[in-house]
């Protein structure tokens, strides 16, 4: 997958799921004073924008049952699972599913999503209301949603079968009631596609086109593409098709003028006298000769960006459990496919 392996990093209108208040002290209400933090954090319209969705999430007043099978990685539903036989169960572990789960998965908070917004909408992206967006191992629900009650059309691409039963309920996607926040207008959209992207007809089918901006986070590394030294395969990314293949196809399902955003939050390296790290290295995993060949302008490559991820870092929290200065950086690619 892309985001199971995710989880030996650092980090990290239809009604919406069992949508009732937020109660003090949860999840939701715990996003509401992420985003309230970063406001002070972002200059772009956008960013603001996208920081007024997270008080429009629903919370979550019931767990949702999934079992999942550690070593193969499939998952299924509770009811998949009441019509299995105890063999066909066999290596499955039934897994409650709380709010915290729900948003933050193995991932952290989602108001993260916040310093790629803020790139893009320094770049030039103005609004979060009508943006088609695509979210490449989008590992948590939390910003699509964000973006879908703003009038947004979020679409996130996984691998992640646990993710897959999660989302699964009606109202987790499809069209989503347009916030209050939002003033007046039309209602915003989520679509999950769980796949090979593009490696498969099917999911490059699913995915389509006309897209204003392609962003990954926290999955398109080099040390997860080409590590440089061997490791488990388990612990990398694996695209399935060559570098010039996928970075063609996100050129393809860009509009004319339309923005694609590696973004990646990494730890440092580990010294000589430990094992190689793949998730440390959060430089593209693509040359800029590459995204210039293809037809990309390259806007900025390998950009480093840690003291403005050590700010969010500070703003969420995040330096109770790690020193920001020494082990937190940000790298991040910005390509945008020409107007004509």
């Amino acid at each position: 997958m892309i985001s199971q392996i995710l989880s030996i990093t650092l980090f990290l209108c239809t009604q919406a799921p069992a949508a009732e208040p937020a109660a003090p002290g949860s999840v939701v209400e715990q996003m509401k004073t992420e985003a309230a933090a970063m406001t002070t954090l972002v200059q772009s319209s956008l960013a603001k924008e996208f920081l007024t969705g997270f008080p429009c999430l629903p919370a979550l007043a019931t767990p949702r049952v999934a079992y999942y099978n550690k070593e193969t990685r499939d998952a299924v539903s509770g009811s998949a699972a009441k019509e299995m036989s105890e063999e066909q169960l066999k290596g499955y572990v039934e897994r409650d599913l709380d709010e915290q789960f729900f948003y933050f998965t193995r991932y952290g908070t989602p108001v993260a999503f916040t310093r790629p917004m803020e790139i893009l909408g320094r770049a030039g992206v103005k609004h979060v209301d009508g943006l088609k967006l695509l979210d490449f191992g989008f590992g948590s629900i939390g910003q699509l949603r964000a973006i879908a009650s703003l009038g947004g059309n979020a679409v996130g691409v996984e691998v992640d079968a646990l993710l897959r039963v999660l989302y699964s309920e009606p109202g987790d996607t499809g069209a989503i009631a347009r916030c209050n926040a939002a003033g007046q207008g039309e209602d915003g959209s989520v679509k999950l596609i769980f796949g090979q992207f593009p490696a498969e007809v099917a999911t490059v089918t699913e995915v389509g086109a006309g897209y204003d901006v392609f962003v990954s986070k926290n999955t398109l590394k080099r040390g997860y593409i080409h590590p440089e030294q061997q490791v488990d395969p388990k612990m990398l990314v694996h695209l399935r098709v060559d570098d010039e293949s996928y970075v063609r196809a996100v050129f393809d399902l860009l509009k004319p003028g339309g923005f694609a955003l590696i973004y990646n939050l990494s730890p440092a390296p580990a010294p000589a006298s430990e094992a190689y790290k793949p998730w440390a290295d959060g430089r593209s995993p693509f040359p800029r000769e590459l995204y210039e060949r293809v037809g990309f302008a390259v806007i900025a490559f390998d950009m480093d960006d840690s003291a403005a991820a050590r700010e969010m870092g500070k703003a969420l929290g995040w330096a109770e459990s790690m020193d920001l200065e020494k082990d937190l950086f940000g790298t991040y690619t910005l390509v945008r496919r020409p107007q004509i």
